[in-house]
């Protein structure tokens, strides 16, 4: 069966699709309060007697810096103190759904409410929310070299803040897992983009040797970064099995979902440009600001350096300032949503390009080749950009017919760099027997249809017919190692390694027959894994137009959408196409209308999926999907896509609307009742 009808004929495999004999399930009594003592703890599984902290890393990312400091690790369940609503305090195990609902009222918590930190502006001037620091803020970074006024040839500058709310993933499938500690092995099921990572969470918080562990993934209904985290809750299940030997279910609440998963943005910027009157930028310098949460966990100690580092986008701007902080709230840990800073700095540069070309009285096109590259080059902050920018925007905008479109319609461009997280690389496996070919990634599959390339590829390299071949979830116990799926990266980093397997593959029927043939392949058995090592990064320039018009309603929408992105060699264009789509829906729901909201008291004011944005589909625009492949220096050539929509659609969309609205777009979201009103 094509794993296309699985899906659509309810035959997949979820989390809450698994059951096992015997088995309890999990629910978690969570904080209220935003910030508060802890005076005493009754009942459940709590503090008392799991007293661990846990680590949270997205691999690669990690490398681009952040807080070591043990004091900001967050608790598996909560000591003395919560710090945002929906901590864990406890959690209770029944022996049926009902039963364990019906168990949270077993536990009693008596809090003494403290002020929260609720902002990244209150988070500067507050006290620290943790003891035995200084001030909130986790980390702190500055790039590229600072300059004055007299080092700088300029006839004008020009500042603006801007600010990008949180946003939480929503996937269709919440977050969950299932525990099965037996004969001293941890076999975990979870709903992941990263078997690896939550292996080595959970031998780290656990104490267990990596041989003791296993972990599988079931069919994973979205993600868009949310699941690419280690969670607390993994932690209480799998040491709640031990402790009960039993297994142990855990499933998300929409609820939980959005008081405690990691959600992403929540990104605040300062800029100052300094300008020619011919527009270029000479210089560059500013503040980026990330709500990191409460915790060292996710993403939020190095988010706002990652940011930083790219400001300057695709554009050529000799001389680059920027300081970076990422501030303590007293809210859910900062973690990766699509982009994952990505589109941040792009919405904080391109917003400066189009004030420049206000100011200037240019054409937002022309400003944007002004500051263009005619060359490679490599960024004050130390962004590398291998191929010039101009050539590629000029072709785009031709593409695009933006001339023509421009003069008819009230349109935004985007340029803007893709930097997939291929470092170091990834794995791939393949095993052969029964007539039958299964391939496994390193990076897990979530809804994104690896599926089409894995077919398209061995079906070429090992001529054997799509339907003998099939791509399993990921399961640690047939990986001895691998990265994730994340970051634009699996198209080049998990289908090159896949490559290189099949490779193996042949060769070990030519060693066995001294030739190979696909029915020779089939009739035996044969395993090969490879991890492929990428050390170096595969950067690529995209570009969007975006026109934006009032309705019969009054309202501002987005009506046609376009592309000219640069993906290197294609593997599936029907892929890329679903990629584009669903990219760009979640880019407009960021710009109209998706965020978390807090009150000053940190409590969280989005109570459910409609409170938190998620647009109905007939908010998807006209789009006009064009691409070019300028093969890129891995081996399959191949250059990042996922992330690119949601980093060009702010940016551009943000520019078509003000001009449909006269009012200047700083911020995302802009509430749909607001445009009305405009």
């Amino acid at each position: 069966m094509d794993y296309r009808d699985r899906y659509v004929q309810g035959k997949g495999k979820y989390i809450d699709d698994l059951h096992f004999d015997d088995m309890l399930y999990m629910n978690v009594v969570r904080s209220p309060y935003g910030r508060a003592k802890i005076r005493n703890v009754k009942g459940g599984l709590n503090a008392s007697e799991l007293k661990l902290f846990y680590k949270s890393s997205m691999g690669e990312m990690a490398s681009l810096g952040g807080s070591s400091n043990s004091v900001y690790l967050e608790p598996v369940f909560a000591i003395d103190r919560v710090n945002y609503e929906g901590q864990a305090v406890a959690a209770v195990f029944g022996k049926t759904r009902y039963e364990a609902e019906d168990l949270l009222s077993t536990v009693s918590v008596e809090y003494e409410p403290l002020d929260a930190v609720s902002s990244i502006e209150s988070g500067l001037k507050s006290g620290p929310i943790h003891e035995g620091t200084k001030d909130n803020v986790l980390a702190k970074s500055e790039l590229g070299e600072d300059f004055d006024d007299n080092d700088v040839d300029f006839d004008l500058t020009l500042e603006d803040e801007f600010f990008n709310e949180r946003i939480i993933a929503n996937s269709m499938e919440t977050r969950g897992c299932i525990a099965i500690y037996k004969d001293s092995m941890l076999t975990f099921y979870v709903s992941t983009q990263s078997v690896q990572s939550v292996k080595g969470g959970l031998a780290q918080a656990l104490k267990l040797k990596p041989e003791q562990v296993r972990v599988i993934q079931a069919d994973t209904g979205g993600a868009f970064g949310v699941k690419g985290s280690f969670y607390p809750e993994y932690v209480m299940a799998a040491y709640a099995s031990m402790k009960y030997g039993k297994p142990v279910k855990w499933i998300e609440t929409r609820t939980e979902h959005l008081q405690a998963a990691y959600p992403g943005r929540g990104a605040k910027a300062k800029i100052k440009i300094y300008a020619r009157n011919d527009g270029k930028i000479t210089g560059i310098k500013g503040d980026v600001y990330v709500d990191a949460g409460a915790y060292d966990a996710g993403t939020g100690s190095f988010a706002s350096r990652f940011i930083a580092y790219q400001i300057t986008g695709p554009y050529h701007i000799e001389k680059a300032y920027m300081r970076a902080f990422s501030v303590l709230t007293n809210k859910a840990p900062m973690g990766p949503y699509r982009g994952a800073g990505r589109p941040e700095a792009a919405f904080f540069m391109e917003r400066m390009m189009d004030l420049l070309a206000d100011r200037l009285q240019m054409d937002i096109s022309e400003v944007r080749l002004v500051n263009a590259s005619t060359e490679p080059f490599t960024s004050p902050t130390g962004l590398t950009i291998t191929e010039p920018t101009r050539p590629f925007l000029e072709k785009a905008l031709e593409a695009v017919n933006y001339r023509k479109v421009s003069m008819e319609e009230k349109t935004g461009l985007a340029f803007f760099v893709l930097i997939p997280a291929s470092r170091p690389g990834e794995s791939a496996r393949i095993d052969v027997s029964d007539g039958k070919v299964v391939a496994q990634l390193g990076g897990n599959v979530h809804g994104q249809g690896h599926e089409l390339f894995v077919k398209d590829i061995l079906g070429n390299s090992l001529q054997v017919e799509q339907d003998l071949i099939s791509l399993s979830n990921g399961d640690t116990s047939l990986m001895e190692s691998g990265v994730g799926s994340w970051g634009s990266r699996t198209a080049i980093a998990g289908a090159s390694a896949l490559a290189a397997v099949a490779e193996k593959i042949k060769q070990q029927v030519i060693d066995k027959y001294g030739k190979y043939s696909p029915e020779k392949l089939l009739s035996g058995n044969y395993s090969a894994f490879e991890f492929l090592n990428i050390d170096y990064d595969v950067n690529s320039v995209n570009f969007n137009m975006i026109t934006a018009e009032r309705d019969s309603n009054n309202t501002v929408r987005m009506k046609d959408w376009y592309s000219y992105y640069d993906l290197g060699h294609v593997l599936s264009p029907v892929n890329v196409v679903a990629q584009i789509t669903g990219g760009t829906l979640e880019g407009v729901g960021q710009m109209f209308s998706e965020s978390l909201r807090y009150s000053e008291e940190g409590q969280l004011m989005t109570t459910s999926i409609t409170d938190a944005g998620v647009l109905a589909a007939d908010y998807a625009p006209n789009l006009h999907i064009k691409w070019v492949e300028n093969g890129s220096p891995a081996p399959d050539r191949a250059k990042g896509l996922g992330e690119a929509p949601t980093i060009g659609t702010p940016a551009a969309l943000a520019r078509a609307i003000e001009l449909v609205t006269r009012n200047r777009v700083k911020n995302t979201p802009i509430k749909l009742e607001d445009l009305a009103k405009l």
